[in-house]
């Protein structure tokens, strides 16, 4: 599966737009990756454990993106887009979404 945060692809045309496809995921930290989290910003700098987790969160939510453009029969998906948001102060929400395309070559 193509996915491009560009609205058009060279050497493709889009055949057909089927519409807008995403994937969310949920993740929260355990207590050891909090308590490591908190004593490292009291120093300052990189939160190692949140930036994985993070990370991690983005990947999967990529994939579960790729998997709902696979099912609604997509070849490819357009205009990839990232939005998170905290849930709690525990819980972090990444969503991944774009449209999904049949591509051609042009």
């Amino acid at each position: 599966m193509l996915v491009v945060t560009t609205e058009t692809v060279a050497g493709r045309q889009v055949r057909q737009t089927l519409g807008q496809c995403f994937g969310v995921v949920v993740r929260s930290r355990g207590i050891g990756g909090n308590i490591a989290a908190g004593l490292r910003s009291l120093v300052g700098g990189e939160i190692v454990e949140y930036t994985q987790m993070l990370e991690e969160a983005r990947k999967h939510a990529v994939d579960r993106l790729v998997d709902n453009a696979a099912l609604m029969g997509a070849n490819a998906i357009l205009m990839l887009r990232f939005d998170s948001s905290e849930i709690g102060q525990t819980m972090s929400e990444i969503v991944a979404y774009g449209t999904a395309v049949i591509l051609d070559p042009a």
